[in-house]
C-alpha cells in the first residue's frame, strides 16, 4: 500500500523521483506503472493493477454509455512508464501541462496508487478539503467501512 506525502521536485525534463518507499513497495512487480492525468494530478498505478481496472471496465458490455465514457476520457489516456536507473519516472510535457507541474511537486500515496501534484494546486486543494472527516466517517459507516 502506497502510504504518506512526499515533497519532490520534476526536472526541466519532466523526470520526477519516486519515494524510495514506494520503489520497494513496487520492486516485487517491475518497474512497470501506468500514468494518467486525472482530477487535477498525474495518478500512477502499479501496471498490473491497472490491467485489473481495464479487464474490469473491458468486462463490461461494449456499447455501455459508461464504459465508452470511461474508455475515452480515462483509459486511452494511461501511458506506460518505467522508473529508471535513478528511480525516476518521466511526464511527458502534455501531461506536466494538464496538471500544472512545474517545479515541486507532492507525491501522495493513496493504497493501490498514488498521484504527483503540483505543489501550489495541492496545497488549495488540501486547504479546501481540511475540514472535519465526521460526516464522512458517518458516510463510510453506513456503507460497511
Amino acid at each position: 500500500m502506497f502510504r504518506g506525502h512526499f515533497r519532490h521536485t520534476i526536472d526541466p525534463k519532466g523526470r520526477v523521483s519516486i519515494p524510495s518507499r514506494f520503489r520497494e513497495l513496487l520492486a516485487g512487480h517491475g518497474e512497470d506503472l501506468v500514468i494518467v492525468p486525472y482530477g487535477g494530478g498525474i495518478e500512477v498505478h502499479p501496471l498490473h493493477l491497472w490491467q485489473v481496472l481495464e479487464d474490469k471496465v473491458n468486462q463490461l458490455p461494449l456499447f455501455d454509455p459508461d464504459r465508452r465514457k470511461v474508455t475515452y476520457q480515462y483509459l486511452s489516456r494511461g501511458l506506460d512508464v518505467k522508473i529508471d536507473q535513478q528511480g525516476r519516472i518521466q511526464v511527458p510535457q502534455e501531461y506536466r501541462e494538464r496538471a500544472a507541474l512545474h517545479k515541486d511537486v507532492w507525491i501522495i500515496g493513496l493504497g493501490n496508487r498514488f498521484e504527483v501534484w503540483d505543489a501550489e494546486r495541492w496545497a488549495h486543494v488540501d486547504r479546501e478539503d481540511s475540514g472535519p472527516l465526521d460526516d464522512v466517517f458517518t458516510r463510510l459507516a453506513a456503507k460497511g467501512v
